[in-house]
């Protein structure tokens, strides 16, 4: 199977000048493919693997959603159509290929049908995410907090073992990296999960 074929379209036009105008990039485990600052010049439409979307201010991340083959950003899409820096970081989780399209087309695809319920059902699926996000942070003990991003980060990865430290957490729940690990001792002892050297387990 070609990456392209992952792609999630069927009209014949659209899928010409996608592959006319977008490039396949391939992405190693844990490398970033976007970083806060950047100038969006691209909207990556995932083909294989997983990205990791991430807020990053100064030195303080919270961790938002994956991107699963087929999707794509509504922060880059975002950033693009307002000419606007990134203000996110996108890192591989494992082995990702993406389809890079420029950013000057997003919009001039819109009179493809498919490409415009595409884009309007990315910022739909997004915002219920992000609202999620901040449900967990305004309404959720930490606990809860955690468990949360190490199952999502469990799903993505098709595996209960995460090789993460407590450091990496609390930066992405931008929180004290003291917090995260007395908590994680707690939820050792009622068994949710199991803690090894540099690694986390879920149960």
């Amino acid at each position: 199977m070609t990456p392209l074929s992952s792609i999630p379209f069927t009209d014949t036009k659209l899928l010409y000048v996608i592959k006319q105008f977008a490039r396949v990039k391939n992405i190693k485990a844990g490398t970033s493919l976007i970083l806060p600052g950047d100038k969006i010049i691209f909207v990556p439409l995932v083909l294989k693997g997983v990205l990791r979307i991430i807020r990053q201010e100064a030195e303080k991340e919270i961790f938002l959603y994956h991107l699963f083959a087929g999707q794509t950003c509504a922060m880059a899409l975002n950033c693009c159509q307002g000419t606007k820096i990134s203000p996110i970081k996108a890192v591989a989780e494992e082995d990702t290929t993406v389809l890079q399209i420029p950013v000057n087309l997003v919009d001039e695809w819109f009179k493809y049908p498919e490409w415009k319920a595409f884009i309007n059902n990315t910022y739909g699926q997004r915002f219920t995410e992000l609202i999620g996000v901040i449900d967990l942070i305004a309404f959720n003990n930490m606990d809860k907090q955690i468990l949360n991003y190490l199952t999502k980060r469990c799903e993505a990865n098709h595996t209960n073992y995460l090789n993460i430290t407590h450091q990496q957490i609390a930066d992405e729940l931008h929180t004290h990296r003291e917090a995260v690990s007395r908590l994680l001792r707690t939820m050792e002892q009622k068994k949710i999960v199991k803690l090894g050297r540099n690694s986390i387990e879920v149960l």
